[in-house]
């Protein structure tokens, strides 16, 4: 009697082995490759700023030492407190910087919401062609309009005032294109609903689109505001009293008659960024909301 062995079965809890396939080796490498390059460029581009706040606390003995002490031995507080409480204080300097970045981030944030829900939503002759002349307006370098702004001013009677920076910061071309971009990616479905309803296009702006893009205006605002805070030129050239001045040119206090006061400099430097830090805290809840809102409906 011829008995047959038969291969003993495999256990059903014993799962087979699988074998990586080589290209999602390869992947997995490529991405680990990129996340080190990532990180290392993210660390080169912090690098300024922490030599700009450890320079904030040095002495001006130690500020240009090499190789670089990057804590400072020992911590000096005099130059933060200089800042703040000196003969020219930056007080004055930051209220400035926030009226007018504050009033134009807002009315720059507003108008191009409105202005781009015209051409996005609303249909008139010569809507496309339109936008085109507008957007073509980005290519004029913002220095050739400094003489006709300040003549413009002048005759205004707003030369040497914050309105000469606030009026034009409120005019945003960017702003306006991008949020038209935005509100193209919102079903028409929502307003032509509204409409049926009865709702006109200021209730439809104002009660549906507007939460829609919670997103992209506080992106935009976040943008808009550091512009205005970091505007050296338009400050430059159309403010003229030092109680006017803002934070970039509250810096040139540092520049001395036979040096500069660097320590000084980048200690108001290292305040000057706290206003763009909370900024960003506040708005990165609606862009994180947005991303995460787009990538359900996705």
């Amino acid at each position: 009697m011829n008995a047959t062995k038969t291969a003993p079965a495999a256990s059903p809890n014993v799962p087979a082995s699988r074998k990586t396939p080589g290209w999602l080796q390869l992947l997995e490498w490529n991405k680990l490759l990129l996340t080190v390059v990532m990180t290392f460029f993210g660390i080169l581009m912090i690098v300024p700023f922490i030599w700009m706040i450890s320079t904030s606390f040095k002495t001006p003995a130690d500020v240009f030492v090499y190789p670089v002490k990057w804590l400072p031995n020992p911590w000096n507080w005099e130059h933060h407190i200089k800042v703040w409480t000196g003969d020219k204080s930056f007080v004055t300097y930051y209220m400035n910087s926030l009226k007018v970045s504050i009033i134009s981030t807002v009315g720059a944030t507003f108008l191009s919401a409105f202005a781009a829900y015209g051409f996005s939503r609303v249909e008139f002759k010569g809507r496309n062609a339109l936008f085109l002349v507008y957007l073509s307006m980005m290519m004029v370098p913002p220095q050739v309009l400094f003489v006709p702004k300040f003549i413009m001013f002048e005759w205004a009677g707003i030369y040497n005032t914050h309105y000469a920076l606030i009026l034009p910061g409120m005019f945003t071309i960017f702003g306006v294109f991008m949020m038209r971009q935005f509100f193209l990616s919102i079903p028409y479905e929502i307003s032509e609903s509204a409409f049926i309803d009865g709702a006109g296009h200021f209730r439809i702006f104002f009660r549906l689109i507007l939460p829609l893009a919670k997103p992209a205006l506080a992106t935009l605002a976040i943008i808009d505001f550091s512009w205005h805070w970091n505007d050296y030129e338009n400050a430059l050239v159309f403010l003229i009293d030092e109680g006017l001045y803002t934070v970039p040119l509250g810096l040139q206090n540092f520049i001395l008659e036979n040096t500069i006061d660097y320590n000084g400099m980048m200690a108001a430097a290292t305040a000057g960024i706290v206003p763009m830090i909370v900024v960003f805290l506040i708005g990165q809840r609606f862009i994180i909301q947005g991303i995460s809102n787009s990538a359900v409906k996705g």
